[in-house]
């Protein structure tokens, strides 16, 4: 049974920061790429970040280019968004996926093509 679960949300200060961690189980991570999304209240969810499979490749939505980083450890069979300068405009429900395309390197920004989720984990932002 495959299993993505998400962690380190919270409630943060504008201009603060956090990590989050999706931790994977029940296949084999080295061979998916992984991206984020997320989805504030009454808006669709919306992409943020994607690593491919081996974290060679990355490609952020403009909304967070130069505030937040994605990485993964495929050790850990764990992706990483780190998120700097936080706003509140930054507050969703954030939700990592599972992409299997191994071996070849390209990666999804939409997330019709997602094999698989994680529950998601709650980041809010105070003014």
């Amino acid at each position: 049974q495959v299993q993505l679960v998400e962690s380190g949300g919270g409630l943060v200060q504008a201009g603060g920061s956090l990590r989050l961690s999706c931790t994977a189980s029940g296949l084999t991570f080295s061979r998916y790429a992984a991206g984020w999304f997320r989805q504030a209240p009454g808006k669709e969810r919306e992409f943020v970040a994607v690593t491919n499979w081996n974290g060679g490749k990355t490609n952020y939505a403009d909304s967070v280019k130069g505030r937040f980083t994605i990485s993964r450890d495929n050790a850990k069979s764990t992706v990483y968004l780190q998120m700097n300068s936080l706003n509140p405009e930054d507050t969703a429900v954030y939700y990592c996926a599972a992409d299997y395309r191994w071996p070849a390197t390209s990666i999804l920004t939409t997330e019709g093509g997602y094999d698989y989720w994680g529950q998601g984990t709650q980041v809010t932002v105070s003014s």
